[in-house]
């Protein structure tokens, strides 16, 4: 099953402007899966940590962590992790410095079946200003 995710920018130390992406993703994958895809997406530098958890708000003390220590970034599914418990959200935290916080959260379109030939997941809509990782260093 296909499942449709919108992935917004709440927040990033260089982000200059409001971006939000659509992507398509098989229920079975991981988030480990979504992260390379956002990745992808912005084309970011892969080269820090990161993690995505469940909580009432972005800087909300009370979270779930799927993350590398608990290894949950690799055996969660969509599947496992939609639908939320009510009064929750699902955020993506790229690189603990510059602090890249998306929110996740599935889309009204219903679930779709897997069309042969394409490769999961995928961007299939972007809007807005894609963030720049590392903006030209001005002296």
């Amino acid at each position: 099953m296909i499942l449709t995710l919108k992935v917004k920018l709440i927040f990033g130390l260089y982000a200059d402007g409001d971006w939000e992406g659509i992507f398509e993703i098989n229920a079975a994958s991981t988030c480990d899966e979504l992260h390379a895809a956002i990745q992808r997406a912005l084309k970011f530098d892969d080269d820090h940590l990161y993690e995505f958890y469940i909580a009432r708000t972005a800087r909300s003390g009370d979270r779930v962590h799927f993350d590398d220590e608990n290894g949950l970034l690799y055996t969660q599914t969509w599947d496992d992790i939609f639908p939320l418990p009510k009064d929750r959200n699902f955020y993506y935290l790229f690189d603990y410095g510059d602090s890249w916080l998306f929110q996740v959260s599935r889309t009204r379109h219903a679930p779709s079946v897997v069309k042969p030939r394409v490769r999961y997941p995928r961007l299939i809509l972007s809007t807005g200003k894609r963030p720049e990782q590392y903006p030209p260093y001005e002296e």
